[in-house]
């Protein structure tokens, strides 16, 4: 896709994704990125696209050898279309602080059942696999209290978990930035040395500049 189509604005990308051959030349672009589509179930290159359905055809022969753009994604098996998820994977990816259940429920115009459905998938393929390497170069590492404001809960809640001031009870949660680069982030059960020690060794590179 030519980079002067890609959608910029939440309006531009609306428009662009309510058109589904749109949508799967967006997805195929950027799961094939050599764009030689691979059989999801058997990985053979000789494929062929069915434009009429949107889907393509495996010529090995082998059960379920026909696939579309949603096989072994997130959203496989998901009856909401992508004129759904991809304004909301649009909106989060762009939105630097974080976006509300309750902000995608009035956006998109679906249940808030289906926005808690559409973000834990989306969270889900966010998670970085810390199996793929140690971070390393210069690196940053900082921890957090993380909590609700108190005036956006309801007044029982309110009363259960809020006592005194500060970071009483509050969670906290360590991050180890990549500069340039990947984030780790963990809750741990203290500030203490040992734990965040423990952290940075098993998330940094020895040698890097912490």
């Amino acid at each position: 896709m030519a980079a002067e189509t890609k959608p910029k604005t939440l309006l531009a990308a609306v428009t662009y994704f309510t058109n589904p051959d749109n949508c799967v030349t967006f997805l195929a672009s950027r799961r094939w990125t050599d764009g030689v589509v691979l059989c999801p179930r058997c990985g053979s290159k000789e494929v062929g696209f069915i434009a009429s359905r949107r889907i393509w055809q495996c010529k090995t022969r082998h059960p379920l050898s026909q696939f579309s753009i949603k096989v072994g994604t997130i959203f496989e098996d998901s009856p909401l279309g992508f004129d759904k998820w991809l304004p909301a994977l649009w909106m989060i990816g762009k939105d630097k602080n974080g976006i509300s259940s309750w902000e995608l429920h009035r956006a998109l115009g679906v249940t808030r059942k289906t926005v808690w459905f559409m973000l834990h998938r989306i969270r889900l393929a966010m998670q970085d696999n810390h199996t793929a390497g140690k971070l390393g170069g210069e690196v940053e590492v900082d921890e957090t209290f993380v909590r609700g404001k108190a005036r956006d809960m309801h007044r029982d809640k309110r009363a259960e978990k809020i006592h005194g001031r500060g970071p009483e009870r509050k969670p906290i949660v360590a991050a180890v930035l990549e500069c340039g680069g990947k984030v780790r982030a963990k809750v741990v059960s203290s500030r203490r040395k040992a734990e965040l020690q423990s952290l940075v060794r098993d998330s940094v590179e020895s040698g890097s500049a912490v």
